[in-house]
């Protein structure tokens, strides 16, 4: 826990600025004053205060401040210093500057500036001013913030529920997601008059009152900003409702940047969820408000929600139909295997609805999906096929359907997304559309990425499971090494995905290793590429055998070797591997079974070379039977543990900032 100083100083009454500032845009004087942000720890705060202020970091910001030619002033007579304006900075990266508490006094190297000078630099409108420039350089500060040594990650709130527990972007859902909690860092604004020295909290009405006498000879505003490491707070609850009104799955949508929408509330951030009773509702995703809902149908189960282009376009899909008793004891199966609603989100929109039919795709098929713009048919001999939605929907769409709108469909009246008469399937593939792609993998396992294109399949044969094959999707050639297999005896088998950060890299992931692989041309063949190890992530444990004796009849003791498995929970094994897109870090779960307990503890790999940056010791226990999940985002990690009886666990853990470690890297500084 730590302060946050703003440090201002007054601006003089020019209104224009020196030649070689011209291509930074700067506010008029008077509007906005010069500033820095230091961190500060919040034990002792006054006297580590008052040395921030003396901090060699500011000089340069008060001699910028001060009028050209004037003798500088001492710190304290510094509100002597009236009129003039801060200098014009320079182009290009800052000088190197000396080490105060460096023994050898080397000057720092060029390009890696610490926080400190990072945040003076941004309040200086060094940066660009550029909204998505200004967002990659807060994220580059916040990854080195939660790199360091002195930071730790607290675990500041234990929940368990009888009902599973979600989470997206920074709010954690309860209750099939009608009661939601949000992260719980909180920032508290202090602002302090230099007249008498008062300094005002305003969070939750309370007031505190400090003199210093150091402020009291200071003519500079200033304001403090200290986080809190608390418990997530409860955002919103909805109303109790039956079993059949409960929320089945639910898709967080977030506004676009830069488009202009309908209406005002489509600005807000907004939970699509879809109910056991078969209706899509939009929920505001501060308050828990119903925005809009619609009926989806009566004659069929909707269970299931997917993005098929993410934040655009929305698909849900029904659970598969089964046939009566009465049909089964006759032979009768039905021959729709399953429904697809398709909607554009904003503003609520509906494409169509859509029936896979085995009198269309073949008795055999066992799945589908709808995934960017393809339609995903899968069959139980481990065929794949690929289909154009677009295609399927201009070809075979009998009527256009508008939700609010009357609509008469097969003898009955009504309107369209309202009960009772829902949405009609107004898209029926009478003849097999146009296939695009046909591949044949083990248990339907497909995947596709990399670039160029390429997918991921397992041969399809038992005695090849945990082989992959790695081939180019436009002609199925198998890339130059491009059978990986981890060669490894373990109880779960490894598993292999394309890197979610579009480099086109693949991860794959073992009991004792992640491996980092990379698509690359072959010399001399552009048409044809190769997978080559970028690097090698290793788990911490020693080589170990154990001895096994047995005495024969005569009395010889036989002595027998083996080999643990490569998961044995007593040596360091990888379970969860995922990436923290906005830091750019590849988050590792390893877990070691100690005694009678797991131990885990989640660790921070840089993304680009595998380098280990930080690990973090989770404090509760890990059974490796149970099923667990881990999210890394940003500042706060979440563990979500499903224990026997459908009892969840829910563990936050929070960054906070080491007092005594702080303060000595902020005097290093």
């Amino acid at each position: 826990m730590g302060i946050v100083v703003r440090k201002s100083f007054p601006l003089a009454s020019e209104t224009t600025f020196p030649r070689g500032a011209s291509d930074i845009r700067r506010p008029k004087v008077g509007r906005r004053p010069l500033f820095v942000l230091l961190w500060v720890p919040w034990a002792g705060w006054e006297r580590r205060l008052s040395s921030v202020l003396e901090h060699p970091l500011l000089l340069p910001l008060a001699t910028a401040a001060r009028p050209r030619g004037r003798q500088k002033p001492a710190l304290g007579a510094r509100r002597q210093a009236r009129g003039g304006l801060p200098r014009a900075p320079p182009r290009g990266p800052p000088p190197p500057q000396m080490c105060p508490d460096s023994a050898a006094g080397r000057p720092r190297a060029r390009g890696k500036p610490n926080i400190c000078s990072q945040l003076s630099r941004r309040a200086q409108g060094f940066f660009t001013s550029d909204a998505g420039m200004v967002q990659r350089t807060n994220l580059g500060i916040l990854r080195k913030l939660v790199c360091q040594k002195s930071t730790k990650f607290k675990n500041v709130w234990t929940t368990h529920s009888k009902s599973p527990i979600a989470y997206e972007r920074g709010r954690i859902y309860f209750d099939n997601y009608r009661c939601c909690v949000s992260r719980g860092s909180r920032w508290h604004l202090m602002k302090m008059k230099n007249s008498k020295g008062v300094i005002h909290i305003s969070q939750n009405g309370q007031q505190a009152i400090n003199s210093m006498e150091f402020l009291k000879k200071s003519d500079h505003l200033l304001s403090f900003f200290f986080s809190v490491a608390a418990e997530p707070r409860k955002r919103y609850e909805m109303p109790k409702c039956s079993k059949s009104e409960k929320i089945e799955d639910a898709l967080l949508w977030e506004c676009p940047v830069g488009d202009i929408l309908p209406s005002p509330s489509d600005y807000r951030s907004s939970l699509i969820a879809l109910t056991a009773h078969n209706w899509l509702l939009r929920i505001s995703a501060n308050n828990g408000e119903i925005l809009e809902k619609v009926y989806l149908a009566s004659y069929c189960k909707f269970r299931y929600l997917n993005w098929d282009t993410p934040q655009e376009v929305i698909v849900v899909k029904s659970a598969q139909s089964k046939a009566t008793a009465l049909a089964r004891q006759a032979g009768i199966q039905p021959s729709v295997l399953l429904y697809f609603a398709v909607f554009r989100v904003i503003p609520l929109s509906l494409i169509g609805m859509l029936e896979i039919n085995k009198k269309i795709f073949g008795n055999g098929v066992t799945d589908a999906t709808i995934s960017h713009g393809m339609l995903i048919v899968m069959h139980n001999s481990g065929l794949i096929r690929l289909y154009s939605f677009q295609a399927i929907t201009e070809q075979f769409m009998q009527q256009k359907l508008d939700l609010g709108r009357a609509c008469r469909w097969g003898g009955t009246s009504g309107t369209v997304g309202e009960s009772p008469f829902g949405i009609p399937c107004n898209i029926k593939i009478t003849d097999t559309p146009p296939l695009l792609f046909e591949v044949s993998s083990l248990e339907n396992t497909f995947q596709i990425g990399g670039y160029p294109w390429h997918y991921i399949i397992t041969p399809n044969k038992k005695k090849q499971k945990g082989i992959f094959h790695i081939c180019a999707l436009k002609d199925h050639s198998l890339a130059k090494n491009g059978i990986q297999e981890m060669n490894c005896c373990s109880l779960e088998s490894d598993w292999i995905y394309f890197h979610p950060d579009a480099s086109g890299r693949i991860i794959h992931v073992g009991p004792n290793q992640v491996k980092i692989l990379k698509l690359k041309e072959i010399e001399n063949n552009k048409t044809q590429h190769q997978v080559a190890e970028d690097f090698v992530i290793v788990a911490d444990r020693e080589e170990k055998t154990k001895s096994l004796l047995t005495v024969t009849a005569s009395g010889r003791v036989v002595k027998k070797r083996f080999n643990l498995l490569d998961d044995d929970p007593e040596q360091e094994t990888f379970k969860i591997v995922d990436y923290e897109d906005e830091l750019d870090l590849l988050s590792v779960v390893a877990v070691t079974q100690l005694d009678t307990e797991g131990k885990a503890h989640l660790d921070f790999h840089c993304n680009e070379h595998g380098t280990l940056l930080k690990s973090i010791p989770l404090v509760e226990s890990w059974d490796v039977t149970y099923s667990h999940e881990v999210y890394f985002d940003r500042d706060l990690v979440l563990h979500i543990e499903q224990k026997p009886n459908r009892v969840f666990s829910c563990y936050v853990y929070q960054m906070v900032c080491d007092a005594v470690e702080e303060d000595e890297n902020m005097s290093s500084c």
